[in-house]
């Protein structure tokens, strides 16, 4: 085992990747990367600048102009830049998701973050969320598990947010949204996102958070002897 333990959460879109992995990566005083928030930087980046995400050729073309920088505030909270801006909260915008969607089914856009997410790896223990961190990002992470919950579910969770933020959606629609994405991540030819051979498979469809960390810390303590 290497000095820095390497914690890799996958799964579909609305699982509550980032919250748990946030939960837990404060509680074993590691670092926590959102590699979602750094795709949805490059998806916001996108639409800003009006480019359609399905042109990809016009995707890759603005990659060299984007310089983005993930880091740390005093809220101890992950924070996103955007060429010396932060873009934190206009990364979760809902149009958004769409984009980051797209884009990140770009092969030139998963190598262009593919180091700066290892070298995170490389410099501090992780817990690390996003589609492909068991597969592509960190293969030979200590820890992989696959973190699911039934697309209905995640479409009630998303529902009920959405509700607390004071941006209600309907239900039906964000379904939807949540199947297109799923089918969007599971068959794009760069990294689709599916289960690593090595991971553990943690369904939360019947599990509320407090239940959905302590099964999470679980796996992790038992796997590295924490």
């Amino acid at each position: 085992m290497s000095e820095n333990i390497r914690v890799a959460i996958d799964g579909p879109s609305g699982a509550g990747k980032s919250t748990l992995a946030r939960s837990v990566a404060a509680r074993l005083n590691f670092l926590y990367v959102d590699t979602g928030a750094i795709y949805r930087t490059i998806g916001y980046a996108v639409w800003r600048k009006g480019i359609d995400p399905r042109d990809r050729s016009a995707v890759v073309a603005v990659l060299p102009d984007l310089e983005i920088c993930l880091t740390y505030g005093t809220d101890g909270l992950q924070h996103m830049e955007l060429n010396g801006m932060d873009v934190t909260a206009e990364i979760r915008l809902p149009e958004v998701s769409r984009y980051a969607s797209l884009v990140s089914a770009y092969p030139e856009v998963r190598a262009y973050l593919l180091e700066m997410q290892r070298q995170l790896a490389r410099e501090n223990s992780v817990v690390m969320d996003g589609r492909d961190i068991g597969t592509v990002v960190l293969p030979d992470a200590e820890v992989k598990v696959f973190l699911t919950a039934s697309a209905e579910e995640r479409a009630r969770r998303r529902m009920l947010e959405l509700e607390e933020r004071g941006t209600p959606e309907p239900y039906a629609a964000i379904l939807r949204a949540i199947q297109e994405r799923d089918w969007n991540d599971t068959h794009r030819d760069a990294a689709p996102l599916r289960q690593a051979e090595d991971a553990v498979l943690l369904d939360t469809t019947a599990l509320d958070f407090f239940q959905s960390e302590d099964a999470l810390l679980h796996i992790i303590r038992e796997r590295t002897g924490l």
